[in-house]
């Protein structure tokens, strides 16, 4: 396992920014290494977390306030009557507008850009995934930057994907098992899908998370500024065995990246040629 892994410094903001980044995770959240979209969510979950905890400080100093100053005494009755205690009233309406707040001006544009502003362009890396009990496909175009037919009927345990090699565009393409290489600092889009049930593909360090609905495909981006070995997960109960339903992120320079590529697309010749 100590291969798999890379050094990272975490549990403080500052920390993030290293060079390098650990996966041990610590007590707190797990080091953020994505672009402006997980630096949104970070905002967005230390901004809750303050606004629950000064409710929570709020209402308890309310409660026990109220627990003594009208505690059972003798001589003194309760008096039936309406209520009409208006800082009470200005407190709720200050927790609505400040939820709208949270809602409008820090959920939504987060939520606009993951899923609604997919970036385009030549240097956007575009990757297919295909969960299923319980493993993770991933399928990238190759030189080309076209992805190949897939059948149905191809479906095996040699070919998970259902790539069709008889299609000049699948040629060059590479398929790969609980294994996604990305290239640092550039946008990559996944179009994910399943086989069987509702995967939850999620990638702690980037703050990305999608369900995998089978019959659809479901967009979500992201972009990595660090490099290193990270985890991917499955955040929805999948059946008996969830609890393989794991992979890992290699974040790699673009260097090493086009080098992978070209490794992955040398292989996938070489089995083509031993095949025919």
């Amino acid at each position: 396992m100590n291969d798999l892994r890379e050094r990272v410094f975490i549990i403080t903001p500052a920390a993030i920014w290293e060079t390098e980044v650990d996966v041990h995770y610590g007590w707190w959240l797990p080091p953020n290494i994505g672009g402006d979209n997980a630096q949104g969510v970070d905002r967005l979950i230390y901004v809750v977390h303050f606004f629950m905890a000064v409710l929570f400080v709020g209402w308890g100093a309310l409660f026990a306030y109220c627990l003594v100053r009208f505690r059972d005494r003798t001589g003194i009755s309760a008096a039936y009557e309406e209520i009409k205690a208006k800082p009470s009233k200005y407190a709720e309406i200050g927790v609505i507008v400040f939820e709208v707040f949270l809602l409008v001006a820090l959920s939504m544009p987060i939520w606009a850009s993951v899923k609604t502003k997919i970036p385009t362009g030549s240097d956007v890396v575009t990757v297919r995934c295909v969960a299923e009990q319980f493993a993770w496909n991933f399928h990238y175009a190759g030189k080309d930057g076209e992805f190949g037919t897939t059948k149905a009927t191809l479906v095996g345990t040699e070919n998970p994907l259902g790539i069709d090699r008889s299609d000049p565009k699948a040629k060059d393409d590479i398929a790969v098992i609980n294994t996604l290489h990305i290239p640092i600092n550039k946008p990559v889009v996944i179009r994910g899908t399943s086989k069987d049930v509702i995967h939850s593909f999620f990638i702690p360090v980037l703050r990305a998370k999608s369900d995998l609905i089978p019959g659809m495909t479901v967009p979500i981006w992201f972009e990595a500024k660090k490099t290193g070995t990270f985890d991917i997960q499955c955040a929805q109960l999948c059946g008996n065995n969830h609890f393989k339903m794991k992979g890992q992120l290699f974040v790699d320079s673009s260097e090493n990246f086009s080098k992978w590529l070209d490794e992955q697309a040398a292989s996938a010749g070489g089995e083509e040629e031993e095949e025919e």
